[in-house]
């Protein structure tokens, strides 16, 4: 039994959770949002690997790396634990973006402010 996999996840996603913090972009920005969007996230996608489980096209193989804990059929510890981290990335990385946008567009609208007005 190996908790590698496993503890890099949750490592990755302290990394991610520091930059929120830092940026107050997902979690750090409204608590209670970010939880629910995550649960959907996660609900979502472990909803998608039931149905390709079902079909017969996700499978979990063997992996040392693994714990070897299995929630269900071909449903390993670490996939709930990675759908988290997934869906804790992607709203990072989009209002990471978004606020970038908003502060360039801020500056870009400033800066003509400026120039119109010598």
């Amino acid at each position: 039994m190996s908790f590698l996999y496993l503890a890099g996840l949750l490592l990755a996603a302290c990394c991610m959770l520091l930059i929120d913090r830092r940026f107050r972009l997902f979690f750090f920005a409204d608590p209670s949002v970010a939880a629910a969007v995550t649960l959907l996230g996660v609900v979502f996608f472990l909803l998608w690997d039931f149905a390709g489980i079902g079909l017969g096209i996700f499978l979990m193989g063997e992996s040392r790396y693994l714990t070897g804990v299995v929630l269900g059929p071909e449903m390993p510890l670490e996939e709930p634990v990675f759908l988290a981290f997934l869906s804790l990335c992607t709203m990072i990385l989009y209002t990471g973006a978004a606020k970038l946008l908003r502060h360039r567009s801020q500056r870009a609208r400033s800066g003509a402010r400026a120039a119109g007005g010598s």
